[in-house]
């Protein structure tokens, strides 16, 4: 829905590139004093519609003291700058926002009130506008977190989601994805999975996220080995050539809206099943599939944390995705610890190659984790059900199939590379002796990200025990990698006020 044009009574301001990542958020910057505060009443926070000509866009309000900016200027911060992209010559007009009607729904959800489709649709319509701030988005998150969106509203958000951006279609009667629901790090089954099933000849367009709330996401990842900002059509020629790829959704436009939403609940820490479920298949519908694979870890510090809220979770993902026709296979796998060895975009794609590669030191755990979701995708695509799946998906891993498979995926995306390793690393051993009885699945992530993963992509950490494997003092619990001295000497602190991330119990 275009912005009305408003009349700015105030002078036209000449824009300035600020150079602040805001995280997507546009902000506008004004000096102390500047006569369009004084003009329009704006202060900190203020909501501003900011127009360039014809190109205007929604913005929250910083104000900046000293002489960085001149009264006739108006700074912008990266996002906002790249919106409107101002040519040398052209000024910045500022007015107050039109009023957003949909604002009332959300106070209504706050009460308790069921939304209607039209109220659902005309949220997202807003935040896909950006005319919401980031306190207005986490009201809705909070309205709709626990269990306060029913089947009908998940349904109609998921649908607004899908509508928010673009929408892919594929030749065939079967478009084959998986997705795993999250919290535990390491599990970057995906390059394993597409390399085996489109290697047996399955379609499987895959579309992945970078980190959201984890130290990698499967986008992270395989960045380090072939390119993954692909536009549309390289992306259409990649699966024409190889029947799959693996790539960035964000550079194709797949349910943006879903992407906003998720920066306000990492913040918030809000996760809800609801939510979720509109998260997930948004994404999956968006990308044109029709045959869904969800990887559901569950454990007690995984994202889904007891039987009992897998199946709920279970249910309405399978509730919803009848209602989009979206056929739905649901695994619940083990989430007690992590997936593999390495925790990092560099660290996973090193375990990701062992696996492919067939190499002696490959993890097991990853290997078998794959083959399973393979099989079950292989399954869902036709072409053999049961044990049969599993003997096919692991033919193709030791035959060497799935990895010369990968090999021309990543060099229809753009050639295969090689992931490096961190320059600086540092073991966490053993205080004690005994055996290791539980692993802190979000503690060991936050320790990974600390040490900079994933925006240092060769940072991370690597786990070097197992649950029920003994140690002795000293030994090395997991060893954290790290590109800079600082960053793995923040981490270490970290790790040091934690000292139970690796759980050890008396010995047997």
């Amino acid at each position: 829905m275009p912005l009305p044009e408003l009349p700015f009574p105030g002078e036209r301001l000449r824009p300035q590139r600020i150079g602040i990542d805001t995280g997507g958020e546009h902000v506008a910057y004004l000096p102390q004093g500047s006569p369009a505060c004084h003009g329009e009443g704006f202060g900190p926070h203020s909501r501003l519609q900011v127009s360039i000509g014809p190109r205007r866009l929604m913005a929250t309000l910083a104000i900046v003291q000293g002489e960085r900016l001149a009264a006739d200027e108006v700074g912008l911060s990266e996002s906002a700058w790249l919106r409107l992209q101002p040519a040398a010559h052209e000024h910045v007009t500022l007015a107050h926002p039109p009023s957003v009607e949909s604002l009332s729904s959300v106070r209504a959800k706050l009460y308790g009130r069921v939304l209607a489709e039209a109220e659902v649709r005309a949220i997202v319509a807003d935040i896909a506008a950006h005319r919401y701030s980031n306190i207005e988005m986490a009201a809705f998150i909070a309205a709709c977190s626990d269990d306060h969106l029913d089947l009908d509203e998940v349904v109609a958000l998921t649908a607004a989601m899908v509508d928010s951006g673009a929408r892919l279609r594929w030749p065939g009667p079967v478009i084959l994805d998986k997705h795993c629901v999250g919290g535990l790090p390491g599990n970057r089954t995906t390059p394993i999975v597409v390399s085996i099933c489109t290697a047996l000849g399955l379609t499987m367009p895959k579309t992945s996220s970078r980190a959201i709330t984890s130290p990698a996401g499967t986008a992270d990842t395989m960045a380090m080995l072939a390119p993954v900002e692909l536009d549309l059509a390289r992306m259409r020629r990649t699966v024409e050539h190889t029947g799959g790829c693996i790539v960035w959704g964000g550079a194709i436009n797949l349910a943006p809206v879903d992407d906003t939403l998720i920066r306000i609940e990492r913040a918030l820490d809000i996760d809800s099943p609801g939510q979720l479920v509109a998260s997930i298949l948004s994404k999956k519908i968006a990308a044109g599939s029709t045959h869904v694979v969800i990887d559901m870890p569950v454990g007690p510090t995984a994202k889904v944390r007891d039987p009992r809220r897998a199946r709920t979770l279970e249910r309405m993902l399978r509730a919803v995705a009848e209602r989009f026709g979206l056929a739905l296979t649901v695994l619940r796998t083990d989430g007690a610890q992590p997936v593999g060895r390495g925790v990092g975009p560099a660290l996973e794609a090193h375990d990701v190659l062992a696996v492919l590669q067939n190499l002696p030191a490959q993890p097991q755990d990853l290997r078998e984790r794959a083959l399973a979701l393979a099989a079950a995708v292989i399954e869902a695509g036709g072409r053999a059900a049961g044990e049969p799946s599993l003997a096919l998906a692991r033919e193709c891993l030791d035959s060497g199939r799935a990895w010369r498979q990968f090999q021309a995926i990543c060099q229809a995306q753009g050639g295969l590379r090689s992931p490096g390793v961190a320059p600086y690393r540092r073991p966490v051993a053993a205080c004690r002796g005994g055996r290791v009885e539980a692993v802190d699945n979000r503690r060991l992530a936050q320790a990974a990200k600390l040490a900079g993963a994933p925006l240092s992509p060769l940072a991370g950490l690597s786990i070097d025990v197992r649950l029920g494997d003994p140690v002795v003092v000293g030994q090395p619990l997991f060893t954290l990698h790290a590109q800079s001295p600082g960053e793995l000497a923040y981490a270490m602190e970290y790790v040091s006020r934690h000292p139970d991330i690796v759980h050890l119990g008396a010995a047997a």
